[in-house]
Formats: structure tokens, sequence, C-alpha cells
């Protein structure tokens, strides 16, 4: 059975921005894809944006990853945190000029289900990829989703696109 995806919304940042949400994700699909491009304002090679699944603030945040650098693999977890999926590994003002980051993130039967997948990667000076496996512990199906950084901001170029995937 063939695979459609179908954009539902997108957000190409006009300035530097902390967060934004995108909201009314309606239930007619059976997976999402969000697909990103962002460069952050500071200099920290290998920072983190968070993804909160219908702005939940509880500590219902879980993940595993292994990170390639190029020379080194490791790996890490982290548990029960209020955080929000972190999505890693994100090219930053001391990365190479004008580099972006590349992030997809999979949820499948976001309806009913809690684990979502990522790969990142670095392009600019770090050369760093990563694989996350998350796990969201929330009750309800995913109707919104909250896109942060602690405490610095998305450059402006920056590009957001949500796809709902359904079979055809």
């Amino acid at each position: 059975m063939a695979k459609t995806y179908e954009l539902i919304a997108s957000n190409v940042l006009s300035s530097n921005t902390a967060s934004f949400t995108f909201s009314s994700i309606p239930a007619t699909y059976t997976d999402l894809v969000l697909r990103a491009s962002v460069r952050f304002n500071f200099n920290t090679t290998g920072s983190i944006f968070y993804i909160k699944p219908n702005s939940d603030t509880g500590s219902n945040y879980s993940d595993v990853f292994i990170l390639g650098t190029g020379s080194v693999a490791s790996t890490s977890s982290t548990a029960a945190n209020s955080n929000g999926l972190a999505i890693r590994y994100i090219s930053a003002g001391s990365d190479t000029a004008s580099t972006f980051s590349s992030s997809e993130v999979y949820f499948p039967n976001y309806n009913s289900t809690t684990i979502s997948f990522s790969v990142e990667e670095n392009n600019g000076a770090a050369a760093n990829m990563a694989a996350t496996a998350h796990r969201y512990a929330g009750t309800s199906a995913i109707t919104s989703l909250l896109i942060s950084v602690a405490t610095q901001t998305m450059l402006s170029g920056s590009s957001f696109y949500l796809y709902g995937i359904k079979n055809s």
C-alpha cells in the first residue's frame, strides 16, 4: 500500500525566534513527519531544540541516542525530563558560516502511540550525526507541537515543515 505525504503546515522563520507552535494538527493521518533545517545564534556546537507534543510540561520525555562525530561514536540517554523531545547537534554561530543542520522526526501512529524517531546532522565544522529514539509518556493524541530552545534563538531562515502521512 502506497503512503502519501501531505504538507500540514510550514514555518520559515523571518526573524530570530525562541519558540513557535504548530497547532490544530488533524487526526486524519496515520503518522507525522517534521523536517527542519535549523541554525542557532549562539556558539555552542551540539546544541538542542525541543519538541513538546501538546505543549506538555510534565516529566514525560525520555530518549536514547547514538552520536557519530567522524572519529568517535558514543551513546547516551535521558529519562523522565520535562524539557521535551531533544533534537541535538544543531549548527551554531561558531560553525561554518551559513550552514544549517537538517533534522527529521517521525511520529508513527501519533493518535495512539508515544514513540518517535529522529535523525539529526550538523553539516558545519563539527560534522556530527545522531539518531534518537524518543518516548513521550503523554496519554493524548498529538494535536500540537511546540518547538523551542532553552535560552537562545533559532536564526531567521530556519525552516520547519510538518507532514501528515496517510495510506492511499
